[in-house]
């Protein structure tokens, strides 16, 4: 370690679907968060430790902060979303170029008091130049004293240069973790997200407040890695529609979550998928905190 080395927490965020996940995957080399065309796929924090010679960047993947307050659930993850902004030594507010909104302003409005912000256009690969600039130009105006970064983090456009704008707003200091070490989540709490991520991607319906994943067991054994996991749902008619004709969907759904588990661990996985019922759990305190939905799990 140098004597300049630098070391940081970097918050990300912004509304749901701006690409907080994928860009926090991209920084990172690392596929930690999950990710999914659908809103709120983030619930929790999750910390994404980027480290080299010159720096240790902890990049903290949040929930995408909405209006809507109405279930337990909703109020977690606002408070997820939000809870580090006074801590963090960076906020990267992500700003979908294509969806720029009153959503986006308000958002721009609550952190405006923040002097330690970075502008994070994304989606760039969607527009033409001609259509960015006049974009570009309406952000850097609600947010004049923040600096602007146009990237895509789908492509990787510009994120050499987010990076290293990233680590110039860093503090000199000792590294916090690890130098190989990636995320402060365990693989019994990603294999439930994986397994979360699979039901997202293929389940046609809107079930996304809807849907929980609980490991029972995660044992690992000399040359395989056994795990039972809960899906939980809120009605029987969305277990159904988990589970599919035959168990069509379920097994998909089990195959498609082994083998991202086991690229990750590095060995066989035996998964076994449940579906269970429990009455509107998303708006059940207790349930939320039985579910690990509590705000003792928070990153910062």
């Amino acid at each position: 370690m140098n004597d300049g080395f630098r070391c940081g927490y970097v918050a990300l965020v912004g509304k749901p679907n701006t690409g907080k996940s994928t860009l926090m995957n991209a920084l990172v080399g690392e596929k930690l968060s999950i990710t999914a065309h659908r809103p709120q796929t983030t619930r929790h924090q999750i910390l994404g430790i980027k480290t080299s010679e010159e720096y240790q960047c902890i990049f903290v993947d949040t929930p995408g902060i909405h209006d809507n307050n109405s279930k337990a659930i909703h109020r977690y993850m606002n408070r997820a979303a939000t809870s580090m902004l006074d801590d963090a030594d960076l906020i990267c507010v992500l700003l979908d170029i294509t969806h720029y909104n009153r959503d986006d302003e308000k958002i721009l409005q609550r952190v405006g008091a923040y002097k330690n912000l970075l502008l994070v256009v994304n989606k760039v690969d969607k527009l033409s130049r001609e259509d960015c600039l006049p974009v570009m130009q309406k952000i850097s105006q609600q947010a004049p004293a923040a600096e602007c970064v146009p990237v895509s983090a789908l492509t990787g456009d510009n994120l050499d240069r987010l990076q290293r704008l990233i680590v110039s707003h860093l503090p000199v200091a000792v590294p916090h973790f690890p130098d190989d070490q990636l995320t402060d989540k365990s693989m019994r709490f990603i294999s439930a997200e994986i397994v979360r991520e699979k039901l997202f991607r293929v389940l046609k319906q809107e079930l996304p407040y809807s849907i929980t994943v609980a490991i029972d067991h995660y044992i690992e054994e000399p040359d395989i890695t056994r795990i039972s996991a809960t899906i939980w749902v809120e009605r029987k008619s969305q277990k159904a529609i988990v589970i599919g004709k035959g168990g069509s969907l379920l097994k998909k759904i089990g195959s498609l979550a082994r083998g991202d588990i086991e690229r990750l661990v590095g060995s066989k996985v035996y998964l076994q998928l449940w579906v269970k019922v429990r009455a509107e759990w998303s708006d059940d305190e207790q349930a939320l905190a039985a579910f690990g939905y509590s705000d003792g799990n928070q990153s910062l």
